[in-house]
């Protein structure tokens, strides 16, 4: 009998990726060169977020979509923080509104205006404290309305709500740096990656720690729900330093389901999971390619599907959510590539080839929109709700008629789980010291710099009134 290879029948084998023509690109923008294993940037129907390099503090450009090409020097900034940006996230249910951390130890909230920035913003609508030390990771909760998670270098993650502009709850079960944050569909789990090795799945309100591996074999960095399948996906490193993602079992973290060695090279690996095509994206930092998988619920998984190849390296990476692509092209998912060398935010469409100009129904099936399922009050009480779905069929237009207001509320002390977080300050490490000496030598050397100006000054100005004196008009 011949042999004959067994191919997989799937409707996504083709999918191409298919990069934006150059006038629809945004160019000139100042990327920030931090080396913070963050994307900086954060994309949604209406606007695009970057993290930008600049003096004095943190800041970051809020872009309309629709204004692409070159971007003006002095275009205007969100820069009100005293440390860099780390990281930025939109709110998925008020698109207008933006959450930031920093090195500064703060986490704050930003309303832009209808249109986007006419002049620098300065002044947030809410700033949180309650981290430490500086804070690398926002997350907003995917079903559940200002409802806000931030893990900060003190180890420890907090969760906001912004109803009242204060931490609620703390999961302090940690015992390095936090590196990643993923929800479950219905954000009643939450995974977490950290440096101590360890892989965690976490009950969020209480705190308690569900299932938890040690990850000796596969260094774990990155890990993303793969939506209702109750499984998880990490990209990690081997014992060979080679790069590796992991697939587990939620329920069950003692040995991952399968691992796949990915190629040698020492880029950090981000995973995007899109639940509605059961595609998985894998694209390294540093790299020029994105891979993309199909993931099954039977062995072996995971199938390769294909490769997008480009020559320059990126970043980070934004991802439009559902409701912002185009349907009528059968875009099944758009990345924002941050390319730092030519300060250029690349968009490149991820496309399933069809001839017929009709809505694809079997690519576009129902999908979470911009309705939150629960109010905060509701989600700290216990309750998990399904997120409310809608569908693309129209191409979704509709903006969400809700509005943030931000609570009043007085300086005081931040008690969380009886613990006071302002107070309780751990001592500090000796990079954050070298920080702070270096900043007050530079802040020396410009109060002298200004003093010497003044008696320059002075002298020039009792030299002239000598002058003065004695000309021979005054004699």
């Amino acid at each position: 009998m011949s042999w004959r290879p067994q191919y997989r029948s799937s409707k996504f084998r083709n999918v191409y990726g298919k990069a934006a023509s150059r006038e629809h690109c945004f160019d000139g923008i100042p990327i920030t060169k931090n080396v913070h294993d963050n994307h900086f940037c954060a994309v949604n129907a209406r606007y695009l977020a970057i993290v930008t390099e600049s003096a004095g503090g943190g800041s970051f450009l809020v872009i309309p979509l629709e204004q692409t090409g070159r971007i003006e020097p002095n275009y205007p900034k969100v820069c009100g923080h005293q440390g860099n940006v780390l990281d930025i996230k939109w709110n998925p249910f008020i698109e207008n509104i933006i959450a930031s951390c920093s090195e500064d130890t703060s986490v704050r909230i930003w309303e832009i205006p209808e249109g986007g920035l006419k002049r620098n913003m300065t002044e947030a609508a809410l700033e949180l404290y309650g981290h430490s030390r500086r804070v690398g990771l926002v997350e907003w909760h995917p079903t559940t309305n200002n409802i806000l998670f931030s893990a900060g270098y003190d180890y420890k993650v907090l969760i906001w709500n912004l109803d009242i502009g204060e931490p609620v709850k703390m999961i302090d079960c940690h015992g390095d740096v936090i590196l990643c944050l993923s929800f479950n569909a219905d954000g009643s789990l939450l995974a977490t990656t950290c440096k101590d090795k360890k892989l965690r799945v976490l009950e969020p309100r209480s705190g308690r720690v569900l299932q938890e591996a040690s990850c000796k074999n596969h260094r774990v960095n990155r890990v993303v729900f793969l939506g209702s399948t109750k499984r998880l996906l990490t990209t990690g490193v081997s014992r060979w330093n080679t790069r590796q993602i992991a697939l587990w079992d939620q329920e069950d973290l003692s040995m991952p389901l399968i691992e796949e060695e990915i190629d040698g090279l020492s880029g950090l690996l981000f995973p995007f999971y899109d639940a509605d095509t059961h595609m998985l994206y894998l694209a390294g930092k540093g790299d020029g390619n994105i891979r993309y998988y199909e993931i099954g619920s039977e062995k072996p998984y995971l199938s390769y599907l294909m490769e997008f190849r480009s020559p320059a390296p990126q970043k980070g990476l934004g991802v439009m959510p559902k409701h912002g692509l185009d349907v009528s092209a059968c875009e099944v998912f758009r990345f924002y590539k941050l390319i730092t060398l030519k300060g250029l935010i690349e968009p490149i469409s991820m496309i399933v080839p069809r001839r017929s100009e009709t809505y694809q129904e079997d690519i576009y099936p129902m999908t979470p929109g911009t309705e939150p399922a629960l109010t905060p009050d509701e989600w700290l009480s216990g309750v998990n709700r399904d997120p409310i779905l809608m569908s693309l069929k129209e191409g979704y237009k509709r903006n969400s008629k809700i509005v943030f207001k931000a609570p009043v509320r007085e300086k005081k002390s931040v008690v969380v789980n009886g613990i006071d977080l302002l107070e309780n300050v751990p001592p500090r490490t000796e990079n954050e010291l070298l920080r702070m000496f270096f900043r007050q030598q530079d802040e020396i050397r410009r109060l002298k710099d200004e003093l010497s100006q003044k008696d320059i000054r002075i002298r020039q100005l009792q030299l002239e009134l000598k002058n003065f004196r004695n000309s021979p008009k005054n004699n």
